[in-house]
């Protein structure tokens, strides 16, 4: 009943307006995350991984490849999604 809670815990909700006081007066958006060149590298490397991993899903697809072989490359694909999302 009533609104969606913004934040899940009070440490959330304090977290977001630390990083709101640090963007204060700059010339970054509220909303804007900011990460180092190193987790920007990590990031796109996992994203590069998630998208072979696709292409090659989509290549057994076309090739005609059976069901065994498509199950490994979905797993596989399974698994850097998952590793993708959890940069958090």
């Amino acid at each position: 009943m009533g609104r969606r809670r913004q934040y899940c815990r009070q440490s959330c909700r304090q977290r977001a307006y630390e990083q709101r006081a640090l963007v204060k007066g700059t010339s970054l958006a509220p909303d804007s995350v900011v990460l180092t060149a190193a987790e920007a590298a990590e990031l796109s490397d996992r994203v590069f991984e998630v998208r072979c991993a696709a292409e090659d899903v989509a290549t057994a697809v076309d090739e005609g490849a059976d069901q065994s072989e498509l199950r490994g490359l979905c797993e596989t694909l399974l698994k850097a999604a998952k590793a993708a999302d959890g940069w958090r």
